[in-house]
């Protein structure tokens, strides 16, 4: 792990993050609600700066941060100055709109960053070649060479002019050595000599579905330019492609289709974000935005803790015609604490077994 990776995954982070608290923020004053503390991490104070009624604080920590409002939690040892706009003196409907607010700005967020993404580098798509977009680590092609930006022209000297002929030979070579003619990004024509490996098949959201003969590539794409219309259009369409791509992982998840020593935590964030940077700002743009629906989409799961837990809370407020009392509150948030540390430990745990084991 290099300075550059954990640079990347501090920004990455740091960028969503913010978003995420700014829309508790924003609304929070919206409604006229004391707003006593931003923080931005946790743990040490780092720096720190009181303007008005708030502290804006940077903590040692970065793997979260919060929006402290005065009665919150009906705490008797943070009041507001004005009774009136204690968080827990506001209307139901404004408390839920604030706790929303986070997820909310998160989803928007991305979709803005990718209508950006759009109108500025162009719309991808798939390229017509046999062009190589990504090569996995410590697979065929990564140990014979091959990098992305690479064209394979041709199979043991057959001409390849679709991305299709190439699946098709690798995976039926039954393991047999092929010989690439391949031709780098700046032109230059050479022979690769590759074997295929007998890989899980894993479909787009990592579900083994069978057994292949791989080599380890991914294909490129190539970009068009597209207008203000065109872009907010993608934009929307990759947002909603990316919210569903996570409840049908979570969805996996629970029916264990998708086994649980997949999902990544810091470590894995801070590898992928090198990663995405090392292929240019426009990637690393992406995976923002994929990082920022990935936080709006968890943090609206009925769990304690979670924005999901307090709206879920707001949810039997409702129904009964007063709040759950505040012992009740306690012992769920105590559970979704518990919960969260546990998952924090497995993708931890997660992170470091990936790395050991390759």
């Amino acid at each position: 792990m290099n300075i550059e990776s954990v640079l990347a995954a501090i920004a990455v982070l740091a960028v969503v993050i913010f978003v995420h608290e700014l829309g508790h923020f924003l609304v929070a004053k919206w409604c006229d609600v004391e707003v006593q503390t931003f923080s931005m991490g946790f743990g040490p104070t780092i720096v720190s700066k009181t303007v008005g009624e708030t502290t804006y604080r940077l903590a040692a920590i970065p793997f979260g941060g919060y929006v402290k409002m005065a009665g919150q939690d009906d705490a008797e040892n943070d009041p507001a100055g004005d009774p009136s706009r204690g968080f827990s003196a506001k209307t139901l409907g404004q408390r839920a709109a604030i706790v929303a607010a986070g997820p909310a700005v998160n989803v928007v967020f991305a979709f803005v960053l990718l209508a950006f993404i759009f109108s500025v580098y162009g719309a991808p798509f798939p390229s017509e070649n046999a062009l190589v977009g990504q090569v996995l680590p410590d697979r065929p092609a990564a140990e014979a060479g091959l990098v992305r930006g690479d064209m394979i022209t041709a199979i043991d000297g057959q001409p390849v002019e679709k991305w299709q002929q190439l699946v098709e030979s690798v995976r039926g070579s039954e393991g047999r050595e092929l010989v690439l003619t391949v031709k780098s990004a700046e032109g230059v024509e050479r022979a690769v000599e590759v074997q295929p490996r007998l890989t899980p098949d894993r479909d787009y959201l990592g579900e083994v579905i069978g057994e292949a003969w791989l080599i380890g590539i991914a294909p490129g794409a190539a970009y068009r330019k597209v207008g203000a219309f065109e872009s907010l259009k993608l934009a929307g369409q990759q947002t909603w492609f990316y919210t569903g791509m996570i409840f049908e992982t979570l969805s996996r998840l629970f029916q264990r289709r998708v086994p649980m020593k997949d999902l990544a935590g810091p470590v894995g964030i801070m590898q992928e974000a090198a990663r995405q940077a090392s292929h240019g700002f426009d990637s690393l743009l992406r995976f923002i935005a994929v990082i920022s629906v990935n936080l709006g989409i968890i943090n609206i799961l009925p769990i304690p803790v979670l924005d999901g837990g307090h709206l879920t809370f707001f949810a039997f407020e409702l129904i009964r015609g007063k709040p759950l009392s505040l012992r009740v509150r306690e012992l769920a948030l105590q559970a979704g604490v518990f919960l969260l540390v546990a998952l924090m430990v497995l993708v931890v745990y997660n992170d470091i077994s990936r790395n050991l084991t390759g």
